[in-house]
């Protein structure tokens, strides 16, 4: 089953019977497709990074911004930004090398649409 999330800044989309490039992620002017294994390192760094972010904003005062960044050999991954409102980075490792970004109004909902999405 096929599914697809779009939003102002932002898309998701997920198909499990691809032959190789099972997810998409990307914004307005941008889209890149990941392997499962891209996607999965993606959705689970991306959790980790929020799960860090929230236990990060209980030691922040209110003005102070925080980077926090992951990475596994084919992911690189970036929160950059207040615990209330940041943006997020990611480049791919592999060979293919592929890049993106979304700005902070996006994050948010983006990561909601992520959640959303069923992998398996």
């Amino acid at each position: 089953m096929k599914k697809f999330r779009t939003g102002e800044h932002w898309r998701v989309g997920w198909n499990p019977n691809a032959a190789t490039f099972k997810a998409l992620v990307g914004a307005e002017d941008w889209s890149v497709e990941l392997t499962q294994a891209e996607f999965n390192d993606f959705v689970r760094m991306l959790r980790q990074l929020t799960e860090a972010l929230e236990v990060a904003s209980t030691e922040l005062m209110d003005e102070e911004a925080i980077a926090i960044d992951q990475e596994t050999e084919l992911i690189w991954m970036q929160l950059n930004g207040f615990p209330h409102e940041f943006s997020l980075s990611f480049m791919l490792l592999t060979g293919r090398r592929a890049e993106g970004h979304w700005n902070t109004s996006a994050t948010q909902k983006f990561i909601q649409a992520i959640q959303t999405i069923q992998l398996f």
